[in-house]
């Protein structure tokens, strides 16, 4: 009997997950049993993030360093960053203008509250700067009388180290072959690990799906049905139509783009989670035909810097919803900020978690009240699977244009190294 595709697969994942969660509203042990696959699931794929990240960007840095154009690959990547963004965020501004979701809110004004995290300017120096070789965090916490102690890991951080060792192992010459050589075996055995992982997606998808319908239901859309329709008409006019408009411009398959990249953004959606998910959104990105070499730099460093979502969509509906809900009028220069901290704010952001931190970043831009947060938090975990699908397929998006306009693209996407300088043509 011939085994169903991946893409099937998943697809079967989620169906049995929306149905395993509904019946799990009354069974706590299924719930339970949910919860424990989805978070098992996650927690193999966080744990191959930083080896991957690690191993892929020194050998590509290692590979790079034949290339004529990498010096423009990076800056075509960091200008289709914008581009989209800027695309991204003219749609929110646009929806949240002419829907007035904070007029038509229902939510009581005793939700305002400061949030606990907040958005710096400073964060992205700050963000830059690793406080140790892999960029390892650790936050205590403070609950029922006891202290909880979790590690965690800054990407970003982890990316300038690992161009920093890269660098620096391409230029002491021979004394550093015998280091890439291992680099380059350890990657592909991290490789080989994913592929494992990978093919459990399919279970991680039902357990972390029938979570989310366990644990968040759709009750809290009543007061902030207007906002939340808002910013899933935004995700979805930005997955759906733009993208496919770009992919179209730049003569790409719309198809074969959403084919491959599908199985990463419904994970995205399901997790909500962009470095979860960044595993499988550059074995993805291989899949549709960018070079290996460029995917192990670009698709890492979008996962931190690139959110549609998170920095586009999101803060420019939610900024306008706090404006309207306050009162308060806001002019054609306040639009222009919220365009320019989208742009380049979520890079200011990209060490910190949750859009929740670009939300404020905004807010205290416009000079709106931070309080005004607090309003939507209700329905942020809900709104937080759209975002984050979105984020998913842009990260995905923007490599693939940049490959496809350099003639770096891989035919078949065999998952082939890049061509060096002397076969790249003009």
């Amino acid at each position: 009997m011939k085994t169903p595709s991946f893409t099937v697969q998943v697809f079967a994942g989620m169906a049995i997950g929306v149905a395993l969660g509904f019946a799990a509203r009354d069974l706590p042990a299924l719930a339970e049993a949910l919860r424990l696959t989805g978070d098992s699931f996650v927690q193999l794929l966080k744990a191959l993030v930083v080896p991957l990240v690690f191993t892929a960007i020194v050998a590509s840095i290692a590979a790079l360093r034949d290339l004529g154009n990498a010096a423009r690959l990076a800056g075509q990547t960091l200008l289709w960053f914008a581009v989209t963004a800027l695309i991204a965020v003219t749609i929110g501004l646009t929806l949240g203008t002419l829907l007035e979701p904070g007029v038509r809110s229902g939510v009581d004004p005793s939700a305002a509250a400061l949030p606990a995290t907040t958005g710096s300017w400073l964060d992205f120096l700050r963000g830059l700067i690793p406080g140790n070789f892999l960029g390892i965090e650790a936050s205590t916490r403070l609950a029922d009388g006891g202290a909880t102690t979790k590690l965690g890991f800054n990407v970003l951080q982890l990316i300038v180290v690992a161009i920093a060792v890269g660098a620096a192992a391409v230029n002491v010459g021979e004394a550093g072959s015998a280091f890439l050589a291992a680099n380059a075996s350890l990657l592909a055995i991290f490789r080989r690990l994913l592929r494992w992982v990978v093919k459990l997606t399919p279970v991680g998808t039902a357990g972390l799906i029938g979570t989310a319908i366990v644990r968040y239901g759709w009750s809290s859309l009543a007061a902030l049905g207007s906002f939340a329709g808002a910013v899933y008409l935004g995700l979805a006019l930005v997955l759906f139509l733009v993208y496919p408009a770009l992919l179209a411009l730049n003569r790409l398959s719309v198809a074969r783009f959403f084919a491959t990249a599908w199985p990463a953004i419904q994970l995205g959606f399901v997790s909500r989670s962009s470095i979860a998910t960044l595993p499988v959104t550059e074995e993805a990105a291989e899949r549709a035909g960018v070079p290996r070499d460029y995917a192990a730099f670009a698709v890492p460093f979008a996962a931190t810097t690139k959110m549609d979502g998170c920095a586009a969509v999101y803060p420019s509906v939610a900024a306008l919803f706090v404006a309207q809900y306050y009162g308060i009028a806001l002019h054609a220069s306040d639009y222009v900020l919220v365009a320019l901290v989208s742009v380049i704010g979520s890079a200011a952001t990209a060490g910190l978690t949750g859009a929740l931190v670009m939300l404020t970043l905004t807010l205290t831009t416009l000079g709106l009240p931070l309080e005004g947060a607090g309003l939507l938090l209700a329905v942020d975990p809900i709104i937080d699977m759209g975002r984050t699908a979105v984020n998913v397929a842009g990260q995905l998006l923007v490599p693939l244009i940049v490959a496809k306009r350099e003639n770096l693209l891989v035919p078949d996407g065999k998952m082939s190294p890049l061509p060096r300088h002397d076969t790249v043509p003009a």
